[in-house]
Protein backbone atom coordinates (compact mmCIF):
# COMPACT_ATOMS: atom_id res chain seq x y z
CA UNK A 1 0.00 0.00 0.00
CA UNK A 2 0.90 3.62 -1.25
CA UNK A 3 2.20 5.53 1.89
CA UNK A 4 -1.01 7.98 2.25
CA UNK A 5 1.09 10.62 3.96
CA UNK A 6 2.84 11.41 0.40
CA UNK A 7 1.37 14.27 -1.71
CA UNK A 8 0.17 12.49 -5.21
CA UNK A 9 -1.76 13.73 -7.96
CA UNK A 10 -5.40 12.54 -8.87
CA UNK A 11 -3.55 10.94 -11.65
CA UNK A 12 -1.46 8.59 -9.46
CA UNK A 13 -3.38 7.94 -6.97
CA UNK A 14 -5.41 6.34 -9.71
CA UNK A 15 -3.08 4.19 -11.97
CA UNK A 16 -1.55 3.20 -8.49
CA UNK A 17 -5.53 1.99 -7.69
CA UNK A 18 -5.04 0.51 -11.11
CA UNK A 19 -1.81 -1.82 -10.02
CA UNK A 20 -3.23 -3.17 -6.73
CA UNK A 21 -6.28 -3.92 -8.86
CA UNK A 22 -4.30 -5.94 -11.00
CA UNK A 23 -4.38 -4.35 -14.12
CA UNK A 24 -1.66 -5.31 -17.08
CA UNK A 25 -3.13 -3.32 -19.50
CA UNK A 26 -4.80 -0.22 -20.53
CA UNK A 27 -6.51 0.27 -24.09
CA UNK A 28 -7.04 4.26 -24.93
CA UNK A 29 -6.52 7.05 -27.13
CA UNK A 30 -5.04 9.83 -25.04
CA UNK A 31 -7.09 13.29 -24.82
CA UNK A 32 -6.12 16.16 -23.50
CA UNK A 33 -8.64 15.98 -20.92
CA UNK A 34 -6.74 13.30 -18.67
CA UNK A 35 -2.87 13.98 -19.31
CA UNK A 36 -2.47 13.69 -15.64
CA UNK A 37 -3.34 9.99 -15.70
CA UNK A 38 -1.28 9.45 -18.85
CA UNK A 39 1.13 11.25 -17.32
CA UNK A 40 0.71 8.67 -14.40
CA UNK A 41 0.95 5.80 -16.94
CA UNK A 42 4.22 6.74 -18.39
CA UNK A 43 5.76 6.38 -14.88
CA UNK A 44 3.92 3.07 -14.19
CA UNK A 45 5.08 1.29 -17.59
CA UNK A 46 6.53 -1.43 -16.31
CA UNK A 47 3.99 -2.39 -14.81
CA UNK A 48 1.09 -1.55 -16.91
CA UNK A 49 1.34 -1.43 -20.77
CA UNK A 50 -0.33 1.39 -22.25
CA UNK A 51 -1.69 0.12 -25.64
CA UNK A 52 -2.77 3.44 -27.96
CA UNK A 53 -5.74 2.58 -30.20
CA UNK A 54 -6.49 4.73 -34.03
CA UNK A 55 -10.05 4.99 -33.12
CA UNK A 56 -11.66 4.94 -29.75
CA UNK A 57 -13.90 2.07 -30.53
CA UNK A 58 -11.23 0.22 -31.21
CA UNK A 59 -9.99 0.51 -28.22
CA UNK A 60 -13.20 0.23 -25.97
CA UNK A 61 -13.60 -3.09 -28.38
CA UNK A 62 -9.97 -4.11 -27.23
CA UNK A 63 -10.88 -3.59 -23.87
CA UNK A 64 -13.87 -5.40 -23.99
CA UNK A 65 -12.60 -8.55 -25.33
CA UNK A 66 -9.50 -8.49 -22.87
CA UNK A 67 -12.45 -8.69 -20.36
CA UNK A 68 -13.59 -11.61 -22.25
CA UNK A 69 -10.29 -13.68 -22.13
CA UNK A 70 -9.70 -13.32 -18.70
CA UNK A 71 -12.79 -12.57 -16.90
CA UNK A 72 -11.26 -9.24 -15.31
CA UNK A 73 -12.53 -5.81 -16.07
CA UNK A 74 -11.08 -4.22 -19.65
CA UNK A 75 -9.44 -0.83 -19.24
CA UNK A 76 -10.30 1.73 -21.28
CA UNK A 77 -9.46 5.37 -21.33
CA UNK A 78 -10.44 7.81 -23.18
CA UNK A 79 -10.99 11.77 -23.68
CA UNK A 80 -14.73 13.14 -22.75
CA UNK A 81 -17.00 14.13 -25.41
CA UNK A 82 -16.42 12.65 -28.90
CA UNK A 83 -13.90 10.06 -27.50
CA UNK A 84 -16.91 8.92 -24.77
CA UNK A 85 -19.48 9.01 -27.65
CA UNK A 86 -17.13 6.51 -30.08
CA UNK A 87 -16.07 4.65 -27.14
CA UNK A 88 -19.78 4.07 -26.70
CA UNK A 89 -20.39 0.91 -28.81
CA UNK A 90 -17.29 -1.55 -26.85
CA UNK A 91 -19.70 -0.44 -23.56
CA UNK A 92 -22.98 -1.85 -25.43
CA UNK A 93 -21.09 -4.80 -26.22
CA UNK A 94 -19.87 -5.35 -22.80
CA UNK A 95 -23.67 -5.05 -21.56
CA UNK A 96 -25.05 -7.15 -24.00
CA UNK A 97 -22.28 -9.76 -23.91
CA UNK A 98 -22.30 -9.56 -20.00
CA UNK A 99 -18.36 -8.46 -20.26
CA UNK A 100 -16.59 -6.72 -16.94
CA UNK A 101 -14.91 -3.68 -18.74
CA UNK A 102 -14.14 -0.08 -16.81
CA UNK A 103 -14.32 3.00 -19.19
CA UNK A 104 -12.41 5.88 -18.02
CA UNK A 105 -13.86 9.57 -19.51
CA UNK A 106 -11.78 12.29 -18.64
CA UNK A 107 -14.10 15.10 -18.09
CA UNK A 108 -13.84 19.03 -18.04
CA UNK A 109 -12.83 21.07 -15.10
CA UNK A 110 -15.77 20.34 -12.02
CA UNK A 111 -15.77 24.30 -12.01
CA UNK A 112 -16.89 24.32 -15.70
CA UNK A 113 -19.60 22.20 -15.24
CA UNK A 114 -22.97 22.16 -15.93
CA UNK A 115 -21.99 25.30 -18.32
CA UNK A 116 -22.17 22.81 -21.54
CA UNK A 117 -18.08 23.51 -21.69
CA UNK A 118 -16.34 22.32 -24.55
CA UNK A 119 -16.71 18.54 -25.21
CA UNK A 120 -18.58 18.60 -21.71
CA UNK A 121 -21.15 15.57 -21.70
CA UNK A 122 -23.36 14.26 -18.92
CA UNK A 123 -22.46 10.57 -18.54
CA UNK A 124 -24.89 9.81 -15.70
CA UNK A 125 -27.74 10.62 -18.51
CA UNK A 126 -25.45 9.14 -21.46
CA UNK A 127 -24.80 5.74 -20.21
CA UNK A 128 -27.17 5.39 -17.31
CA UNK A 129 -29.41 2.88 -19.31
CA UNK A 130 -26.25 0.85 -20.60
CA UNK A 131 -23.60 0.82 -17.61
CA UNK A 132 -24.27 -1.38 -14.80
CA UNK A 133 -23.32 1.77 -13.11
CA UNK A 134 -21.92 5.20 -14.07
CA UNK A 135 -20.08 8.15 -11.58
CA UNK A 136 -18.17 10.94 -11.51
CA UNK A 137 -15.40 11.51 -9.00
CA UNK A 138 -15.59 14.70 -7.44
CA UNK A 139 -12.30 15.25 -5.33
CA UNK A 140 -9.22 13.03 -5.71
CA UNK A 141 -8.86 11.66 -2.20
CA UNK A 142 -12.34 9.17 -2.95
CA UNK A 143 -10.53 8.08 -5.79
CA UNK A 144 -9.30 4.67 -3.91
CA UNK A 145 -12.70 4.20 -2.89
CA UNK A 146 -14.87 4.85 -5.99
CA UNK A 147 -12.47 2.94 -8.07
CA UNK A 148 -12.67 -0.21 -5.83
CA UNK A 149 -16.14 0.44 -6.10
CA UNK A 150 -16.43 -0.03 -9.57
CA UNK A 151 -13.90 -2.99 -9.91
CA UNK A 152 -16.62 -4.58 -7.59
CA UNK A 153 -19.48 -3.46 -9.74
CA UNK A 154 -17.87 -4.98 -13.07
CA UNK A 155 -16.95 -8.15 -12.12
CA UNK A 156 -20.00 -9.10 -9.51
CA UNK A 157 -23.17 -10.63 -9.79
CA UNK A 158 -23.75 -10.65 -13.82
CA UNK A 159 -20.14 -8.76 -14.97
CA UNK A 160 -20.68 -5.63 -17.14
CA UNK A 161 -19.50 -2.07 -17.74
CA UNK A 162 -18.57 0.72 -15.59
CA UNK A 163 -18.38 4.09 -16.61
CA UNK A 164 -15.96 6.42 -14.90
CA UNK A 165 -15.82 10.13 -15.58
CA UNK A 166 -12.72 11.67 -14.26
CA UNK A 167 -12.70 16.31 -14.31
CA UNK A 168 -9.29 16.89 -15.51
CA UNK A 169 -8.74 19.37 -12.15
CA UNK A 170 -9.57 16.52 -10.09
CA UNK A 171 -6.94 14.44 -12.23
CA UNK A 172 -4.27 16.65 -11.44
CA UNK A 173 -5.08 18.32 -8.31
CA UNK A 174 -2.92 16.39 -5.42
CA UNK A 175 -3.97 15.56 -1.87
CA UNK A 176 -3.14 12.50 0.84
CA UNK A 177 -4.96 9.69 0.45
CA UNK A 178 -5.09 5.85 1.72
CA UNK A 179 -5.19 3.46 -1.34
CA UNK A 180 -7.89 0.43 -1.13
CA UNK A 181 -7.02 -3.41 -1.32
CA UNK A 182 -7.54 -5.55 -4.24
CA UNK A 183 -11.10 -5.71 -5.28
CA UNK A 184 -12.44 -9.52 -4.37
CA UNK A 185 -15.34 -10.67 -7.03
CA UNK A 186 -18.38 -11.38 -5.12
CA UNK A 187 -20.88 -13.76 -6.53
CA UNK A 188 -24.13 -15.80 -5.17
CA UNK A 189 -23.51 -20.15 -4.61
CA UNK A 190 -26.39 -22.07 -5.09
CA UNK A 191 -27.78 -23.72 -2.64
CA UNK A 192 -27.52 -27.87 -1.21
CA UNK A 193 -31.67 -28.07 -2.17
CA UNK A 194 -31.06 -26.65 -5.54
CA UNK A 195 -28.67 -29.16 -6.56
CA UNK A 196 -30.03 -31.71 -5.16
CA UNK A 197 -33.76 -30.67 -6.70
CA UNK A 198 -31.53 -30.33 -10.07
CA UNK A 199 -30.47 -34.01 -9.82
CA UNK A 200 -33.88 -35.20 -9.28
CA UNK A 201 -35.72 -32.96 -12.26
CA UNK A 202 -32.50 -34.87 -14.04
CA UNK A 203 -33.62 -38.12 -12.89
CA UNK A 204 -37.17 -37.77 -13.72
CA UNK A 205 -36.78 -36.92 -17.32
CA UNK A 206 -36.57 -38.64 -20.46
CA UNK A 207 -35.18 -36.24 -22.83
CA UNK A 208 -32.92 -33.26 -20.94
CA UNK A 209 -30.95 -30.58 -23.02
CA UNK A 210 -28.49 -27.91 -21.44
CA UNK A 211 -28.63 -24.88 -23.20
CA UNK A 212 -25.41 -23.20 -22.11
CA UNK A 213 -24.29 -19.21 -22.42
CA UNK A 214 -23.79 -16.02 -21.09
CA UNK A 215 -20.78 -14.52 -19.32
CA UNK A 216 -18.33 -14.25 -16.04
CA UNK A 217 -17.36 -17.90 -17.48
CA UNK A 218 -13.42 -18.85 -16.53
CA UNK A 219 -11.72 -21.69 -17.88
CA UNK A 220 -11.64 -23.38 -14.16
CA UNK A 221 -15.57 -23.23 -14.92
CA UNK A 222 -15.70 -24.92 -18.50
CA UNK A 223 -13.79 -27.86 -17.09
CA UNK A 224 -16.33 -28.20 -14.13
CA UNK A 225 -18.89 -27.51 -16.38
CA UNK A 226 -18.06 -30.62 -18.44
CA UNK A 227 -17.66 -32.47 -15.47
CA UNK A 228 -21.40 -31.94 -14.84
CA UNK A 229 -22.49 -32.91 -18.04
CA UNK A 230 -20.25 -36.25 -18.32
CA UNK A 231 -21.48 -37.25 -15.32
CA UNK A 232 -24.96 -37.27 -16.29
CA UNK A 233 -24.11 -37.22 -19.93
CA UNK A 234 -26.20 -34.55 -21.45
CA UNK A 235 -26.40 -33.43 -24.66
CA UNK A 236 -25.24 -29.62 -24.32
CA UNK A 237 -26.31 -26.98 -27.28
CA UNK A 238 -24.64 -23.61 -27.55
CA UNK A 239 -26.30 -20.29 -27.05
CA UNK A 240 -25.53 -17.59 -29.92
CA UNK A 241 -21.97 -17.03 -30.37
CA UNK A 242 -21.15 -18.62 -26.60
CA UNK A 243 -19.64 -22.13 -28.86
CA UNK A 244 -16.78 -21.54 -26.80
CA UNK A 245 -17.50 -23.07 -23.14
CA UNK A 246 -17.59 -26.39 -23.67
CA UNK A 247 -15.14 -27.86 -26.22
CA UNK A 248 -16.97 -28.69 -29.75
CA UNK A 249 -15.09 -31.58 -29.92
CA UNK A 250 -16.61 -33.19 -27.11
CA UNK A 251 -19.01 -36.01 -27.85
CA UNK A 252 -21.85 -34.18 -25.52
CA UNK A 253 -21.62 -30.93 -27.54
CA UNK A 254 -24.76 -31.13 -30.08
CA UNK A 255 -24.47 -27.50 -32.42
CA UNK A 256 -25.67 -24.02 -31.54
CA UNK A 257 -28.64 -22.22 -31.48
CA UNK A 258 -28.40 -18.70 -32.54
CA UNK A 259 -28.34 -17.33 -36.40
CA UNK A 260 -27.99 -20.56 -38.76
CA UNK A 261 -29.52 -23.44 -36.02
CA UNK A 262 -29.85 -26.81 -38.13
CA UNK A 263 -33.58 -27.63 -38.15
CA UNK A 264 -32.54 -31.46 -36.03
CA UNK A 265 -31.14 -29.21 -33.22
CA UNK A 266 -34.52 -26.77 -33.19
CA UNK A 267 -36.45 -29.57 -33.09
CA UNK A 268 -34.12 -31.46 -30.24
CA UNK A 269 -34.62 -28.29 -28.33
CA UNK A 270 -38.55 -28.20 -28.92
CA UNK A 271 -39.05 -31.70 -28.20
CA UNK A 272 -36.95 -31.84 -25.21
CA UNK A 273 -39.00 -32.30 -21.70
CA UNK A 274 -36.07 -30.87 -19.47
CA UNK A 275 -34.35 -27.73 -20.34
CA UNK A 276 -31.36 -26.80 -18.27
CA UNK A 277 -30.41 -23.04 -19.40
CA UNK A 278 -26.89 -22.53 -17.34
CA UNK A 279 -25.44 -18.71 -17.92
CA UNK A 280 -27.35 -17.27 -20.76
CA UNK A 281 -30.24 -14.68 -20.77
CA UNK A 282 -31.96 -16.60 -23.07
CA UNK A 283 -32.10 -13.66 -25.49
CA UNK A 284 -33.76 -13.05 -28.85
CA UNK A 285 -31.22 -14.11 -31.01
CA UNK A 286 -30.95 -17.61 -28.91
CA UNK A 287 -34.74 -18.08 -28.86
CA UNK A 288 -34.85 -17.40 -32.41
CA UNK A 289 -37.08 -14.25 -31.38
CA UNK A 290 -38.50 -15.81 -28.08
CA UNK A 291 -40.22 -18.55 -30.36
CA UNK A 292 -38.11 -21.31 -29.36
CA UNK A 293 -39.86 -21.49 -25.64
CA UNK A 294 -43.39 -20.41 -24.52
CA UNK A 295 -43.56 -17.30 -23.10
CA UNK A 296 -43.95 -16.88 -19.84
CA UNK A 297 -44.05 -20.62 -19.45
CA UNK A 298 -42.47 -22.97 -21.69
CA UNK A 299 -43.91 -26.24 -21.99
CA UNK A 300 -40.85 -28.18 -21.08
CA UNK A 301 -39.77 -28.03 -17.73
CA UNK A 302 -37.31 -25.21 -17.04
CA UNK A 303 -33.90 -24.89 -15.46
CA UNK A 304 -32.74 -21.33 -15.55
CA UNK A 305 -29.48 -20.64 -13.85
CA UNK A 306 -27.93 -16.71 -14.24
CA UNK A 307 -25.56 -14.78 -11.77
CA UNK A 308 -28.11 -11.79 -11.79
CA UNK A 309 -31.04 -12.78 -9.78
CA UNK A 310 -33.29 -9.94 -11.98
CA UNK A 311 -32.68 -12.05 -15.01
CA UNK A 312 -34.54 -14.98 -13.23
CA UNK A 313 -38.47 -15.09 -14.26
CA UNK A 314 -37.48 -11.66 -16.32
CA UNK A 315 -39.28 -13.51 -19.36
CA UNK A 316 -39.13 -16.94 -18.82
CA UNK A 317 -40.59 -18.99 -15.64
CA UNK A 318 -38.62 -21.37 -14.84
CA UNK A 319 -39.15 -24.64 -12.17
CA UNK A 320 -36.04 -24.46 -10.61
CA UNK A 321 -34.51 -20.84 -10.87
CA UNK A 322 -30.93 -20.71 -9.54
CA UNK A 323 -28.95 -17.58 -8.93
CA UNK A 324 -25.23 -18.41 -8.95
CA UNK A 325 -22.07 -17.31 -10.57
CA UNK A 326 -20.93 -19.67 -13.44
CA UNK A 327 -17.52 -20.86 -11.31
CA UNK A 328 -19.76 -21.26 -7.90
CA UNK A 329 -22.13 -23.48 -9.96
CA UNK A 330 -20.26 -25.07 -12.23
CA UNK A 331 -18.03 -26.48 -8.99
CA UNK A 332 -21.35 -27.17 -7.38
CA UNK A 333 -22.48 -29.22 -10.43
CA UNK A 334 -19.32 -31.40 -10.93
CA UNK A 335 -19.71 -32.84 -7.71
CA UNK A 336 -22.82 -34.60 -8.97
CA UNK A 337 -25.60 -34.49 -6.25
CA UNK A 338 -27.13 -37.67 -5.29
CA UNK A 339 -29.19 -38.86 -7.59
CA UNK A 340 -32.32 -40.82 -7.01
CA UNK A 341 -32.31 -44.45 -6.25
CA UNK A 342 -31.01 -47.28 -9.14
CA UNK A 343 -29.37 -44.15 -10.48
CA UNK A 344 -27.18 -45.92 -13.37
CA UNK A 345 -24.03 -44.35 -15.07
CA UNK A 346 -25.58 -44.87 -18.45
CA UNK A 347 -28.51 -43.01 -18.69
CA UNK A 348 -31.65 -43.24 -20.49
CA UNK A 349 -31.31 -40.67 -23.03
CA UNK A 350 -27.20 -41.63 -24.08
CA UNK A 351 -28.04 -43.13 -27.15
CA UNK A 352 -30.09 -40.22 -28.10
CA UNK A 353 -26.92 -37.64 -26.99
CA UNK A 354 -24.87 -39.91 -29.33
CA UNK A 355 -27.24 -39.47 -32.23
CA UNK A 356 -27.21 -35.82 -31.34
CA UNK A 357 -23.65 -35.44 -31.85
CA UNK A 358 -23.73 -37.16 -35.08
CA UNK A 359 -26.39 -34.97 -36.43
CA UNK A 360 -24.52 -32.04 -35.29
CA UNK A 361 -21.23 -33.38 -37.33
CA UNK A 362 -23.31 -34.22 -40.32
CA UNK A 363 -24.63 -30.86 -40.60
CA UNK A 364 -20.63 -29.96 -40.18
CA UNK A 365 -20.07 -30.42 -44.10
CA UNK A 366 -20.66 -27.37 -46.31
CA UNK A 367 -22.66 -27.78 -49.68
CA UNK A 368 -21.72 -25.76 -52.65
CA UNK A 369 -21.65 -22.20 -53.11
CA UNK A 370 -21.62 -20.34 -56.00
CA UNK A 371 -18.90 -18.34 -57.29
CA UNK A 372 -15.03 -19.26 -57.66
CA UNK A 373 -14.59 -19.18 -53.95
CA UNK A 374 -15.95 -21.59 -51.48
CA UNK A 375 -16.10 -20.12 -48.12
CA UNK A 376 -17.07 -23.47 -46.57
CA UNK A 377 -14.21 -25.17 -48.44
CA UNK A 378 -11.93 -22.41 -46.39
CA UNK A 379 -13.50 -23.35 -43.11
CA UNK A 380 -12.83 -26.63 -43.57
CA UNK A 381 -9.47 -26.05 -44.41
CA UNK A 382 -8.80 -24.10 -41.60
CA UNK A 383 -10.68 -26.95 -39.44
CA UNK A 384 -7.66 -28.83 -40.61
CA UNK A 385 -4.89 -26.88 -40.43
CA UNK A 386 -5.16 -24.43 -37.53
CA UNK A 387 -4.11 -25.75 -33.88
CA UNK A 388 -7.08 -26.28 -31.33
CA UNK A 389 -6.39 -23.44 -29.29
CA UNK A 390 -6.43 -21.00 -31.94
CA UNK A 391 -8.93 -17.86 -31.30
CA UNK A 392 -11.00 -16.84 -34.29
CA UNK A 393 -12.34 -13.50 -33.58
CA UNK A 394 -15.57 -12.01 -35.52
CA UNK A 395 -17.47 -8.77 -35.66
CA UNK A 396 -20.99 -9.35 -37.55
CA UNK A 397 -22.43 -10.04 -40.96
CA UNK A 398 -23.30 -13.24 -42.59
CA UNK A 399 -20.07 -14.38 -43.23
CA UNK A 400 -19.78 -15.08 -39.87
CA UNK A 401 -22.48 -17.89 -40.24
CA UNK A 402 -19.92 -19.79 -42.38
CA UNK A 403 -17.63 -19.01 -39.28
CA UNK A 404 -19.94 -20.02 -36.45
CA UNK A 405 -21.41 -23.15 -38.18
CA UNK A 406 -18.48 -24.97 -39.67
CA UNK A 407 -15.18 -24.48 -37.51
CA UNK A 408 -15.37 -26.20 -34.29
CA UNK A 409 -14.24 -24.41 -31.42
CA UNK A 410 -11.84 -25.82 -29.00
CA UNK A 411 -12.91 -24.40 -25.60
CA UNK A 412 -12.57 -21.75 -22.98
CA UNK A 413 -11.92 -18.52 -24.81
CA UNK A 414 -11.24 -19.32 -28.41
CA UNK A 415 -14.26 -17.36 -29.96
CA UNK A 416 -14.38 -13.35 -29.60
CA UNK A 417 -17.41 -12.28 -31.01
CA UNK A 418 -20.12 -10.00 -29.90
CA UNK A 419 -23.52 -11.17 -29.22
CA UNK A 420 -24.52 -7.70 -29.65
CA UNK A 421 -23.92 -7.39 -33.06
CA UNK A 422 -21.63 -5.22 -33.50
CA UNK A 423 -20.24 -4.84 -36.73
CA UNK A 424 -16.12 -3.51 -36.68
CA UNK A 425 -15.44 -6.00 -33.89
CA UNK A 426 -13.41 -8.84 -35.00
CA UNK A 427 -9.92 -6.77 -35.78
CA UNK A 428 -9.78 -4.97 -32.25
CA UNK A 429 -10.91 -7.94 -30.43
CA UNK A 430 -8.08 -10.00 -32.40
CA UNK A 431 -5.63 -7.70 -31.49
CA UNK A 432 -6.30 -8.05 -27.68
CA UNK A 433 -6.41 -11.80 -28.14
CA UNK A 434 -2.70 -11.81 -30.01
CA UNK A 435 -1.57 -9.17 -27.09
CA UNK A 436 -2.96 -11.33 -24.17
CA UNK A 437 -1.68 -14.96 -25.87
CA UNK A 438 0.90 -14.10 -28.23
CA UNK A 439 2.07 -17.92 -28.57
CA UNK A 440 -1.30 -18.55 -30.21
CA UNK A 441 -2.88 -18.16 -33.98
CA UNK A 442 -5.61 -15.47 -33.73
CA UNK A 443 -7.96 -15.38 -37.03
CA UNK A 444 -9.97 -12.59 -37.49
CA UNK A 445 -12.98 -13.29 -39.88
CA UNK A 446 -14.54 -9.30 -41.30
CA UNK A 447 -16.59 -8.96 -44.30
CA UNK A 448 -15.82 -5.57 -46.60
CA UNK A 449 -17.98 -3.31 -44.27
CA UNK A 450 -17.16 -4.74 -41.14
CA UNK A 451 -13.38 -4.67 -41.68
CA UNK A 452 -13.63 -1.12 -42.80
CA UNK A 453 -15.48 0.11 -39.60
CA UNK A 454 -12.15 -0.95 -37.93
CA UNK A 455 -9.53 -1.99 -40.42
CA UNK A 456 -7.34 1.44 -39.26
CA UNK A 457 -6.45 -0.33 -36.28
CA UNK A 458 -4.12 -3.00 -38.92
CA UNK A 459 -1.86 0.64 -37.61
CA UNK A 460 -2.24 -0.42 -34.18
CA UNK A 461 -1.68 -4.10 -34.54
CA UNK A 462 1.77 -3.61 -36.48
CA UNK A 463 2.84 -1.01 -33.94
CA UNK A 464 2.65 -3.77 -31.14
CA UNK A 465 3.68 -6.50 -33.04
CA UNK A 466 0.04 -8.37 -33.41
CA UNK A 467 0.66 -10.54 -35.69
CA UNK A 468 -3.02 -11.89 -36.66
CA UNK A 469 -4.00 -13.52 -39.75
CA UNK A 470 -7.21 -11.06 -41.20
CA UNK A 471 -9.44 -12.73 -43.54
CA UNK A 472 -11.91 -10.23 -45.25
CA UNK A 473 -14.61 -11.57 -46.97
CA UNK A 474 -15.45 -9.18 -49.58
CA UNK A 475 -18.85 -9.71 -51.55
CA UNK A 476 -19.29 -6.02 -52.50
CA UNK A 477 -22.33 -5.40 -49.92
CA UNK A 478 -23.37 -4.94 -46.81
CA UNK A 479 -24.79 -8.62 -46.90
CA UNK A 480 -27.11 -9.11 -43.84
CA UNK A 481 -28.68 -6.24 -44.66
CA UNK A 482 -29.08 -7.36 -48.18
CA UNK A 483 -30.62 -10.68 -47.46
CA UNK A 484 -32.79 -8.83 -45.59
CA UNK A 485 -33.79 -6.34 -47.95
CA UNK A 486 -34.56 -9.56 -50.47
CA UNK A 487 -36.52 -11.13 -48.00
CA UNK A 488 -38.61 -7.81 -47.39
CA UNK A 489 -38.24 -5.90 -50.37
CA UNK A 490 -37.31 -8.41 -53.21
CA UNK A 491 -35.68 -6.85 -56.58
CA UNK A 492 -35.33 -2.77 -54.55
CA UNK A 493 -31.57 -2.74 -54.05
CA UNK A 494 -30.83 0.14 -52.43
CA UNK A 495 -28.09 1.35 -49.74
CA UNK A 496 -26.25 -1.97 -49.56
CA UNK A 497 -24.02 -2.10 -52.28
CA UNK A 498 -19.96 -1.24 -51.53
CA UNK A 499 -17.39 0.01 -53.74
CA UNK A 500 -14.17 -0.92 -51.74
CA UNK A 501 -10.60 -0.47 -51.55
CA UNK A 502 -8.07 -2.73 -52.40
CA UNK A 503 -7.69 -4.36 -49.81
CA UNK A 504 -4.23 -6.05 -49.61
CA UNK A 505 -2.73 -2.54 -51.19
CA UNK A 506 -4.46 -0.91 -47.90
CA UNK A 507 -2.57 -3.82 -45.79
CA UNK A 508 0.85 -3.65 -47.40
CA UNK A 509 0.52 0.55 -46.51
CA UNK A 510 0.50 -0.29 -42.92
CA UNK A 511 3.02 -2.55 -42.88
CA UNK A 512 1.34 -5.93 -43.13
CA UNK A 513 1.24 -8.83 -45.44
CA UNK A 514 -1.45 -8.01 -48.14
CA UNK A 515 -2.82 -10.62 -50.82
CA UNK A 516 -6.50 -11.17 -52.88
CA UNK A 517 -7.68 -14.63 -53.14
CA UNK A 518 -10.30 -15.63 -55.99
CA UNK A 519 -10.25 -19.10 -56.14
CA UNK A 520 -10.73 -21.96 -53.65
CA UNK A 521 -7.58 -23.97 -54.65
CA UNK A 522 -5.58 -20.59 -53.68
CA UNK A 523 -6.71 -20.40 -50.36
CA UNK A 524 -4.23 -23.15 -48.46
CA UNK A 525 -1.09 -21.82 -50.11
CA UNK A 526 -2.19 -18.32 -49.20
CA UNK A 527 -2.87 -18.79 -46.07
CA UNK A 528 0.05 -20.24 -45.17
CA UNK A 529 2.12 -17.74 -46.55
CA UNK A 530 0.09 -14.88 -44.52
CA UNK A 531 0.02 -17.88 -41.18
CA UNK A 532 3.86 -17.73 -41.99
CA UNK A 533 4.47 -13.75 -42.06
CA UNK A 534 2.43 -12.81 -39.59
CA UNK A 535 4.62 -15.82 -37.36
CA UNK A 536 8.47 -13.95 -38.64
CA UNK A 537 7.12 -10.68 -38.67
CA UNK A 538 4.95 -10.31 -35.70
CA UNK A 539 2.82 -8.05 -37.81
CA UNK A 540 -0.63 -8.85 -38.82
CA UNK A 541 -1.64 -10.41 -42.33
CA UNK A 542 -4.40 -10.05 -44.11
CA UNK A 543 -6.06 -11.71 -47.11
CA UNK A 544 -8.93 -10.80 -49.02
CA UNK A 545 -11.49 -13.73 -49.90
CA UNK A 546 -13.70 -12.69 -53.15
CA UNK A 547 -16.77 -14.32 -52.88
CA UNK A 548 -19.93 -14.26 -55.08
CA UNK A 549 -22.54 -11.93 -53.90
CA UNK A 550 -24.98 -14.81 -54.90
CA UNK A 551 -23.56 -16.61 -51.84
CA UNK A 552 -25.33 -15.00 -48.82
CA UNK A 553 -25.54 -17.96 -46.75
CA UNK A 554 -24.62 -21.23 -46.65
CA UNK A 555 -27.80 -22.78 -47.02
CA UNK A 556 -29.24 -20.54 -49.77
CA UNK A 557 -28.92 -17.42 -52.54
CA UNK A 558 -29.78 -13.96 -52.94
CA UNK A 559 -31.79 -15.18 -56.04
CA UNK A 560 -33.49 -18.08 -53.95
CA UNK A 561 -34.49 -15.29 -51.13
CA UNK A 562 -35.91 -12.97 -54.07
CA UNK A 563 -37.76 -15.27 -55.57
CA UNK A 564 -38.71 -17.27 -52.38
CA UNK A 565 -40.35 -13.19 -51.47
CA UNK A 566 -42.04 -12.54 -54.61
CA UNK A 567 -43.58 -15.68 -54.39
CA UNK A 568 -44.79 -15.15 -50.84
CA UNK A 569 -46.10 -11.31 -52.06
CA UNK A 570 -43.27 -9.21 -50.38
CA UNK A 571 -42.68 -6.49 -52.26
Amino acid sequence: MANTKTLRSGGEILVEALKIHGVERVFCVPGESFLAAIDALAGADRAIQTIVTRHEAGAANMAEAYGKLTAKPGICFVTRGPGASHAAIGVHTAAQDSTPMILFIGQVGSHMRQREAWQEVDYPAMFGGMAKWVVEIDRPERIPELVSRAFHVATSGRPGPVVVALPEDVLSAECETADAEAYRRVAAHPGTEDMARLAAMIGESARPLVLVGGGGWTKAACRDFAHFVEAFDLPVAAGFRRQDILDNTHPNYIGHAGLGPSKALVARIRAADLIIAVGGRLGETTTNGYTLFDVPRPAQRFVHVHADPNELGRVYQADLPINAGMPEFSAAAALKPKGPAGWRSRMPWSDEVRAARAAYEADQTPGAMPGRLDLGAVMMHLREVLPKDAILANGAGNYAIWVHKFHRYGGFRTQLAPTSGAMGYGLPAAISAKLHHPDREVICFAGDGCFLMSGQELATACQYKAGVVVLVVNNNMYGSIRAHQEREYPGRVYATTLENPDFPALARAYGAFGEKVEETAAFADAFARARAFAAEHGKPALLELVIDPEAITPSTTLTALREAALKAGHG
